[in-house]
């Protein structure tokens, strides 16, 4: 008797907890307008992205964790951003994509103002969460490309030995999040999917720190050699992964401390970057050919 008590408990509980919930979620503040009210369907061409003061909190009582914050990107430029843990470099990426508006500032694309812009055309380009269902549905979930594009693309990758094993072929199953690939086939899938978009502007967050070495070589070869004329922003864990790359940001504490080639960063003597480079050790001969 008393354990059907306790469960004719529970079960009251959830049902007077639902509907505060759904009040809750009804009344929540709109995110911001889905559509573009103008003409956008060239853009962005030339994907040079532009920061200008801007200034990003996560709620409005909540401290400031990018603080006036600018540059500029040039299209097809591929910038390398590091900084220490809590730095503000994901915040970064979370400003651009305005899954918050920033407390002040502007951030342009192509010169557009990205606050004037649909959040769903905005979005359109964000990394793709690996979900349950065939790895077609996944790659190509509106049927836009043919088989043999699909797998032009997963040649590129280098993950075609990893499907042809299988007989499901392209409509093995993909498990959600993408539990039954290693670590480095899911940015590999992540990857052939913005290949295949032909994704003019690619965010890659901590994208390499939780891969292998060999993993990382085909990631960063496929990123220098398959998207030469996209924008290409990333997060890096290993600094070997961003060397070459033709700028690094340094963040610290919310602020933008350092911008310029790797090159000249390498010299500067005291500079974050510069004791990256000294504590990662083994890095200095590449600064010879730079």
């Amino acid at each position: 008797m008393d354990s059907r008590f306790r469960r004719l408990w529970a079960n009251l509980e959830t049902a007077l907890i639902a509907p505060e919930r759904l009040h809750e979620y009804a009344t929540l503040p709109s995110e911001g307008r889905r559509d573009t009210p103008f003409n956008l369907a060239s853009w962005p061409t030339h994907c040079r992205i532009t920061y200008t003061n801007v200034s990003f909190r996560y709620k409005p009582d909540d401290p400031l964790v990018l603080k006036n914050v600018s540059f500029d990107v040039s299209g097809g430029e591929k910038i390398g951003i590091l900084g220490r843990t809590g730095a503000g470099k994901s915040s970064l990426i979370m400003t651009l994509f305005r899954i918050n508006d920033e407390a002040a500032g502007e951030i342009a694309i192509d010169g557009v103002d990205i606050a004037t812009i649909g959040l769903k055309q905005l979005r359109s380009s964000l990394k793709p969460v690996l979900f349950k269902g065939p790895l077609r549905a996944y790659m190509d979930p509106f049927h836009d490309f043919t088989d043999d594009q699909l797998w032009a693309v997963l040649k590129k990758v280098q993950f075609t030995d990893r499907i042809v094993v299988s007989d499901a072929k392209l409509e093995q199953e993909v498990d959600e999040n993408g539990e039954n690939f290693s670590v480095g086939e899911r940015q590999m899938l992540c990857l052939s999917r913005a290949l295949l978009h032909n994704a003019k502007i690619v965010m890659l967050d901590e994208a390499t720190a939780a891969i292998d070495h060999a993993t990382d070589k085909v990631l960063q070869k496929v990123i220098r050699e398959e998207l030469k004329t996209s924008t290409v922003l990333t997060i890096a864990h290993r600094l070997d992964t961003v060397l070459d790359y033709d700028r690094i940001l340094v963040f610290e504490q919310g602020q933008l401390v350092q911008n310029d080639t790797p090159a000249v960063l390498a010299t500067q003597q005291g500079g974050i970057f510069f004791d990256m480079i000294a504590l990662g050790g083994g890095y200095a001969h590449r600064f010879v050919q730079l």
